[in-house]
């Protein structure tokens, strides 16, 4: 099994699936995860394929039946739901023995899980996502609108900010309800929505999402590996590891995935991107931003 989700291992199998094992493979993806819990007839029935079908389908993926299956999505959505409270006190539980907690020992825990964690996610990327991105984020016909949660807000300024100095027609979904609403009712097929949403996901994430998707827009998504539920509205996912050393989901990797995604705007961009950031660059001197 790879280290991501079974959504991850799920479409990453699609291509080397059968035909009839693709359809249960989709059924799974367009349900996830609540699919993987119902019962093998059901998904036959709703794949129009065989019983025997799906369980092919699961062994596929590894697994030595359908209970297994099911007992590792169960294990996957303890871990998506997981609080900062919990993983604190599930360190602590786990650790309690442990005598070597100095700050050399978490400087090693720290560039270890750091390190694992920032590979994996690159590594993991679909390069088609990463492509997709790159092609909605670069065209100058569409407009942009950003945003995050209640610590991702942060990311998708960081995003925001660098894009908006390589391009027109960049902005941040406002924060007052009068002003969010305006923006959103507004957005029509020409207008992407960059969504970050990670573990304990946000009810307003998923709605903006389908929204948009209903009005033809397009949705980009970062998330974790757990896969936010607008996952199911998205037209590209970005998932990234969130492990750390605190009970705090991590950043970091994150961050890497949002600055590989702007070298390959600047790439898309060409000589559109250096004229941007020369303009930019006049006009905050004139005006004595610099």
């Amino acid at each position: 099994m790879a280290s991501g989700t079974l959504a991850d291992e799920i479409r990453l199998k699609l291509g080397e699936l059968s035909p009839a094992e693709r359809k249960v493979g989709r059924v799974m993806l367009a349900g996830y995860p609540a699919a993987g819990f119902e019962t093998i007839a059901t998904i036959a029935e709703r794949a129009a394929v065989s019983a025997p079908t799906v369980l092919r389908f699961v062994g596929r993926l590894g697994f030595r039946g359908y209970p297994d299956f099911q007992a590792a999505l169960r294990t996957e959505l303890d871990e998506r739901s997981a609080s900062p409270l919990s993983l604190y006190e599930s360190a602590v539980h786990t650790t309690s023995g442990d005598e070597d907690d100095s700050d050399q020992s978490l400087l090693q825990l720290g560039s270890r899980l750091f390190a694992t964690a920032l590979t994996q996610s690159l590594a993991e990327l679909p390069p088609h996502d990463v492509n997709r991105a790159t092609q909605l984020l670069a065209d100058p016909k569409r407009r942009i609108v950003l945003a995050g949660g209640r610590f991702t807000h942060l990311l998708a300024q960081y995003l925001g900010l660098h894009l908006m100095q390589l391009r027109d027609d960049v902005m941040f979904l406002p924060d007052r309800d009068v002003e969010r609403t305006s923006v959103l009712a507004a957005l029509t097929r020409r207008d992407v929505l960059v969504v970050f949403d990670y573990r304990r996901y946000e009810e307003d994430k998923v709605a903006m999402a389908q929204l948009v998707r209903e009005q033809g827009g397009k949705v980009v998504l970062f998330t974790d590996t757990w896969l936010s539920p607008a996952t199911a509205h998205a037209e590209v996912v970005l998932p990234s590891q969130v492990t750390s050393p605190s009970p705090y989901d991590s950043l970091v990797p994150t961050m890497a995935v949002i600055e590989t995604i702007v070298a390959a705007v600047i790439v898309s961009l060409g000589e559109a991107a250096h004229q941007r950031l020369r303009l930019g660059e006049d006009v905050a001197q004139r005006v004595g931003l610099v």
